[in-house]
């Protein structure tokens, strides 16, 4: 089966490619991580929505016009890394660039689900040649009872990494809920954080000093939590000067992610676009994490009571000690 979408790009066909192959303008769009060796025979992989990471190879690359990659899903023995093929042209067209997809080697039953997505990304595609950014995806919205700790720091990750997009350059010096922390500052720490939790399943994070908030926590922390995806839940890792074990370590993954984005978007005066679901599930996974001993106004002050009414990414901040 093959499925054919197109869709009129509001920007010329260089920078359309840019945003069709670029990690950092992919991520306003098409998904939460993307790794890109952009040449022949390079491979790719994205982490479109929470627990769904795409993969293939480049078969052809002309920038500005073409671009040809196999696709497949990691752990589907269906359709698996590199099963089909995409072939993507760009031709100038009157207010911007049409981009048409072709998506061939899927079966019947494939067809309509990749339709469906395409049609989905490439509304999302124009979104952000328009607007800069395509905002948040609805379809990272999942029910508390469809997540799991990788799913939910995947979908913390990217509210997380939205937040640091939409503030401005100066925005650095911005007190946060934090008392010890201004944005940058707090950048700093989450760095900090990233580092040792990637240490301690044995990935290396490179600070990427010099770039955009964004770019350095976005590349930080795809690495970081693939790391914890490949050694799993299962044995202890080297954290807080101890062994610690994995399923507990990962759970900071997530707090870190949803906690600072709600962090960042108080200190920038903008609004969180938080997920119940995803605020359940995280405040499940904080409560089994943060002991009383945590509690030493280092690490986490003292539990603030909020009303009754209160949604559940208050409680889960008032939880860590902070004042919704």
């Amino acid at each position: 089966m093959t499925i054919e979408k197109s869709v009129l790009v509001p920007l010329d066909a260089e920078q359309t490619f840019a945003l069709l192959t670029e990690p950092e303008r992919l991520r306003r769009w098409q998904g939460i991580s993307s790794r890109v060796d952009l040449r022949a025979g390079g491979e790719y992989r994205w982490t479109m929505v929470p627990g769904a990471n795409a993969g293939g190879t480049f078969v052809e690359i002309e920038p500005g016009r073409r671009l040809v990659f196999t696709w497949g899903w990691e752990g589907n023995e269906a359709l698996p890394p590199g099963a089909s093929t995409i072939t993507i042209t760009l031709e100038p067209a009157d207010g911007g660039t049409m981009v048409s997809l072709v998506h061939e080697g899927l079966t019947e039953d494939q067809e309509g689900g990749h339709l469906e997505g395409w049609t989905h990304y490439a509304g999302r595609l124009a979104a952000a040649a328009r607007d800069g950014d395509a905002g948040m995806d609805h379809w990272m919205d999942f029910p508390a009872e469809d997540l799991d700790q990788f799913k939910a720091a995947e979908a913390s990750l990217a509210l997380c990494q939205h937040m640091l997009r939409r503030m401005g350059p100066d925005a650095g010096s911005a007190q946060t809920p934090c008392a010890k922390y201004d944005v940058d500052q707090l950048v700093e720490h989450l760095m900090g954080s990233l580092t040792a939790l990637g240490a301690a399943v044995g990935v290396t994070v490179n600070p990427a000093e010099g770039s955009p908030r964004e770019v350095r926590v976005a590349n930080a922390a795809q690495v970081v939590v693939e790391g914890w995806r490949r050694h799993g839940l299962e044995g202890t890792v080297p954290l807080a000067g101890g062994d610690m074990p994995a399923e507990l370590g990962s759970r900071i993954l997530s707090v870190e992610f949803l906690v600072h984005a709600w962090d960042f978007a108080r200190a920038t005066d903008q609004e969180l676009p938080v997920y119940e679901g995803l605020a359940v599930y995280v405040l499940g996974l904080a409560q089994g994490l943060i002991a009383p001993q945590m509690r030493d106004g280092d690490r986490f002050a003292d539990e603030v009571t909020v009303g009754a009414d209160a949604d559940d990414i208050a409680r889960l901040v008032a939880f860590t000690g902070r004042e919704a």
